[in-house]
């Protein structure tokens, strides 16, 4: 992830703050984009991604999207897109199939 403001791979980082119930992509300690949940005992609803405009376009969302998303899996939740851009990522990766509860369908 280079990009003309000098963002490597190295300058970010993710987390997931239960505190805030968000993940995180941090650039150089800077919060970067945001992605908030709603945790239920066997799903989490992935409910809203933003992205600073200084850091929109270098794929940053996507990258803290997949971090949820796996983390959701890896602590046995399903998944529960109702932020569009996460339906997005999640519709074209083979890996989240058969994990997810799409909003409305009674999953």
């Amino acid at each position: 992830m280079n990009s003309s403001n000098g963002i490597s791979l190295a300058d970010v980082s993710l987390h997931r703050r239960e505190d805030l119930h968000r993940y995180e992509a941090q650039i150089k300690g800077e919060p970067a984009a945001t992605l908030t949940y709603q945790e239920r005992a066997e799903s989490i609803d992935f409910v809203h991604t933003e992205t600073d405009e200084r850091f929109r376009g270098q794929g940053l969302a996507t990258r803290l999207a997949i971090f949820a998303l796996d983390d959701a899996m890896e602590r046995g939740k399903r998944i529960i897109p109702h932020c569009p851009f996460v339906a997005d990522v999640v519709s074209t990766r083979e890996e989240y199939e058969g994990k997810v509860d799409w909003p409305g369908t009674g999953a």
